[in-house]
């Protein structure tokens, strides 16, 4: 956020709100430059610092460069009233153009060119404020000299001293009071009034009274030998609160500085000796102060990418999850549809046959008790695959799987033989028990056989065989299952991603079978793999077994 874009209403403010604006920055700048001037010294105003002028310009910056007519009402005011200064009323009026004109280039150029973030935030905004500020002050010292010298109310040689007071109060008036007012712009209210705030402040106000009366109290040694007492309340406040507890405690040093100055009535030699050190502890908190301030709205910023990182990670995992709902409807209707549908075929046959009049009892006996098996299979698949998503991992037991085959063959053989497809199955002999789900690897067999006699089907062959085969491995870790037939295969550019969702050769498929007999023997920690060779389809799927069989 830029400064023109923070302050969208300082472009055309209303006229009353301007004036009343004016009037309190004018009543502002007169009441700071008479707590804060000491003496004028040839023409120019002695002060430790110039607050009165920070304000100025942080209103110059935060709504319109045009406030500067403000301020050089205010100069020439002050110059009149406050200072008593002896000079011409033009040679006035030319200083006071100078330095209200400056401060609203200086002004415009912050806004308008360097486009700082009002709020301070980052060090290199500070830097430009300050580095803005800096050359202004520079440029307007040098100006003013020049004209005092031109106007004979000054001379070169004693232009030096007034010059640098003149040049280095200016420069700590907005190195202390232009941010200050510019972080408090941006503050919440309820912030800026709440009670932890005044008592963090008056802490700190204790700290600086303290390393104040430590420095008054130093007669001997010129009053400002002790002078680097004043950095620990400064540099505390800076590290408590960043660049705001700087500002604060730069800002109540400064003011107890101009009562110590007012009390002592220094020599201009001893004066220019602490605004030297006044810059220097300024500097030094604003410093301090902007890195913490810097560093704090680094973590900020962390925080809150974190906090949408995470909430585009909860939004993901939502969608995951209706993802997961809708591939379980798929899978569950996929799974379902086919024992679903041969119990509905054999209950229609065992129908018909009950409706003959010379009706086939035990066929239709046959084809009821297998309906209920196809119909058992169908609510076991519902229930192993919620067990699944319940648990996270498969409910297994020990089984033969010689068994396992057995079990299945009723249901499948039938719809083999609609086809005119022989079933055959070879395992070899004392296989060992394998730690599985049984319903799971029926599923995967299932569905195996019933791809292979889709694609014989398909292909119309009179000659059609699927063999449902078992063996161990010969590392003797895995019991190797699988399901061979001798239909037209596999498309090569199906077969490498044959596994993956969605991915079927059927007109009619849903491409889910095979990703969820994947899953399953994922789930069981094995694997499942294609294979082809000419005239021949093998799908394999190798089980670990849970006690390896030792070769000799």
């Amino acid at each position: 956020m830029t400064a023109s874009d923070a302050t969208p209403r300082a472009e055309t403010p209303h006229i009353p709100e301007r004036l009343l604006l004016g009037a309190g920055f004018l009543a502002v700048y007169l009441g700071l430059e008479w707590l804060s001037f000491i003496h004028e010294f040839n023409g120019l105003p002695v002060t430790p610092w110039n607050p009165g002028l920070g304000v100025g310009f942080a209103l110059m910056v935060l709504r319109d460069p045009r406030y500067a007519l403000v301020l050089f009402a205010g100069i020439v005011i002050s110059e009149a009233f406050i200072v008593g200064s002896h000079l011409e009323k033009p040679v006035v009026a030319l200083v006071a153009g100078i330095i209200a004109g400056g401060y609203a280039l200086a002004a415009f150029l912050v806004r308008r060119e360097f486009r700082i973030d009002i709020s301070l935030t980052r060090l290199r905004d500070v830097l430009v404020l300050l580095g803005t500020g800096a050359a202004t002050v520079i440029c307007a010292t040098l100006l003013l000299t020049a004209v005092l010298v031109t106007s004979g109310d000054l001379t070169r040689e004693d232009a030096w001293l007034p010059a640098t007071a003149f040049l280095v109060g200016d420069l700590i008036g907005i190195a202390v009071t232009t941010p200050l007012i510019l972080r408090f712009a941006r503050r919440n209210r309820a912030a800026v009034l709440s009670p932890r705030l005044f008592g963090e402040i008056a802490l700190l106000a204790g700290a600086v009274a303290v390393a104040l009366w430590l420095v008054a109290g130093d007669e001997s040694r010129d009053g400002h030998k002790l002078f680097y007492v004043l950095f620990v309340p400064v540099v505390a406040a800076a590290l408590r609160g960043g660049l705001d507890g700087a500002c604060i405690g730069l800002a109540m040093t400064q003011i107890g500085l101009v009562g110590l100055l007012r009390a002592r009535a220094y020599d201009a030699i001893v004066f220019t000796e602490f605004q030297g050190m006044m810059l220097a502890l300024t500097l030094t908190g604003l410093i301090v102060g902007i890195v913490v301030t810097e560093r704090r709205e680094a973590d900020r910023l962390v925080r809150a990418a974190e906090a949408r990182i995470k909430e585009k990670e909860e939004e993901l995992a939502r969608a995951g999850r209706f993802s997961l709902v809708s591939g379980l409807a798929s899978a569950l209707a996929h799974e379902i549809n086919q024992p679903m549908a041969a119990a509905r075929a054999l209950a229609r046959s065992a129908q018909q046959l009950l409706n003959m009049p010379q009706g086939d009892m035990a066929r239709a006996e046959r084809n009821l008790e297998t309906a209920i098996a196809e119909i058992d299979l169908a609510s076991g698949i519902v229930r192993r695959m919620r067990e699944f998503l319940r648990r996270g991992k498969p409910q297994v037991s020990p089984v033969e799987f010689g068994t396992l085959v057995e079990e299945i063959l009723p249901l499948i053989r039938p719809e083999a033989a609609g086809r005119k497809i022989a079933l055959n199955h070879l395992m070899t002999p004392d296989l060992p028990a394998i730690a599985v789900d049984p319903v799971q690897i029926q599923q995967v067999i299932l569905n195996l056989v019933r791809n292979a006699l889709d694609s014989i089907g398909g292909a119309g062959q009179a000659d059609g065989l699927v063999t449902i085969e078992a063996k161990v491995s010969g590392d003797g870790r895995f019991l190797v299952a699988s399901v061979c037939d001798n239909g037209p295969g596999i498309a090569p550019e199906l077969a490498g991603k044959l596994f993956d969702p969605l991915t079927t050769s059927k007109p009619e498929g849903l491409g889910l079978g095979l990703s969820i007999c994947r899953a399953i023997i994922d789930a069981h920690r094995g694997r499942i793999w294609l294979d082809q060779t000419p005239g021949a389809t093998y799908f394999h799927f190798a089980i670990p077994l849970e006690t390896p069989i030792s070769k000799a």
